[in-house]
């Protein structure tokens, strides 16, 4: 049980900051102030840039940026300065966007950061925060899956060729000894890189036995009968792992980062509102992803989902070399230099003023 591979075992200014818990209670985070942030933020000082564009996915990991979006909380922190939002449906799309300038700062997943740091030779984004632990699963057609030894020779979906969800599922698989061809999904599993949008509909069609993948995907294969045999946290230590953290391109953050720690601001108070009010947080993240997508959650597949996510500043940056680690045994990935990736100074910054602990970088930070 080695710490390098955790799946087999293992301020604006300081007043400001000091004063955020009473802020959020006086300001009153939530549907019903948001009129009242929208002319704060109308009013408010603008920084030293005009907008800041931020990217994200319609996904209940990426909640904090749904309901820090939805309920205002990251515009009330850039005051003046105005928050233009893109949604994604994969992170290399994301990226792309980052490289050509089109987003400033994204909410993104560990193999997509590893892989754009990696190509870029670690010229073009480095991770400031932390977002979301959790809320990834391996559900199964429990008619022909019962164990997890019975998933051999069975048809698995995942999401993306060398996404986040297909690297932990590949490495489990070897742990279990079975072989698989990476590029092609053919052995002893056969891996199936399926869109999440229609991963449910192909369970429903008999098309695969089982899916490893992040919610609300797992749910909604639940909803049609399928059952969780794994939950992929029990596979990590303390049931923690990254599956959201925070990049900013290093251009932007070079010139502007009064910007850069507004936006981290607006992140470390959603995530406070969101784990001091989970019911109303998702009823939030909920409200989101029907104006995103014209159609809400069921209650059954949101209820099933909120539970498995935990929303966290911490990076976990640990099990990010892990999971890298894991696509190079894979073969999905050469072994990457990813010093640098992280720089942590300004979270830490808003998080010390805060009272709250600062979070390490796991040697991979900024020298």
């Amino acid at each position: 049980m080695s710490a390098a591979r955790p799946l087999t075992t293992t301020l604006r200014n300081v007043a400001v900051i000091t004063a955020l818990p009473l802020l959020i209670a006086s300001c009153g985070y939530g549907s019903d102030a948001k009129s009242d942030q929208k002319k704060v933020a109308a009013e408010g000082e603008k920084l030293s840039a005009d907008t800041v564009r931020l990217g994200y996915f319609p996904n209940l990991t990426h909640a904090t940026a749904l309901v820090g979006d939805q309920e205002g909380i990251i515009q009330k922190e850039l005051g003046g300065t105005q928050l233009k939002v893109s949604t994604f449906n994969a992170g290399p799309s994301e990226i792309e966007a980052l490289n050509a300038g089109s987003i400033d700062i994204g909410f993104i997943g560990p193999s997509p950061s590893i892989n754009g740091y990696a190509k870029s030779k670690g010229k073009n984004l480095r991770i400031i925060s932390g977002s979301a632990s959790g809320g990834v699963k391996l559900v199964v057609n429990p008619k022909k899956i019962k164990t997890l030894d019975d998933v051999k020779g069975k048809r698995i979906a995942t999401p993306q060729l060398g996404n986040t969800q297909d690297v932990a599922f590949l490495n489990w698989a070897a742990e279990k000894g079975w072989k698989v061809d990476a590029q092609s999904g053919k052995g002893d599993v056969s891996v199936l890189r399926t869109d999440n949008k229609v991963t449910p509909d192909a369970y429903k069609t008999g098309s695969i036995d089982g899916a490893w993948v992040p919610e609300p995907t797992a749910s909604k294969i639940v909803s049609e009968g399928g059952k969780v045999l794994l939950d992929e946290a029990s596979l990590w230590p303390d049931n923690k792992f990254v599956i959201t953290n925070i990049i900013v391109s290093q251009k932007f953050l070079a010139e502007h980062p009064d910007v850069v720690e507004a936006v981290l601001r607006g992140s470390v108070a959603t995530n406070k509102w969101i784990n001091a009010n989970p019911d109303k947080a998702k009823a939030s993240a909920n409200a989101k992803l029907e104006e995103l997508t014209g159609k809400p959650l069921g209650a059954k597949v949101i209820d099933g989902a909120w539970p498995s996510i935990r929303f966290t500043n911490d990076p976990l940056a640990s099990t990010l070399q892990a999971q890298a680690d894991h696509a190079v045994e894979a073969g999905l990935l050469e072994k990457p230099d990813l010093g640098g990736i992280y720089d942590l100074k300004h979270l830490n910054k808003i998080l010390k003023a805060a009272g709250e602990p600062e979070v390490p970088d796991a040697g991979l930070g900024v020298k």
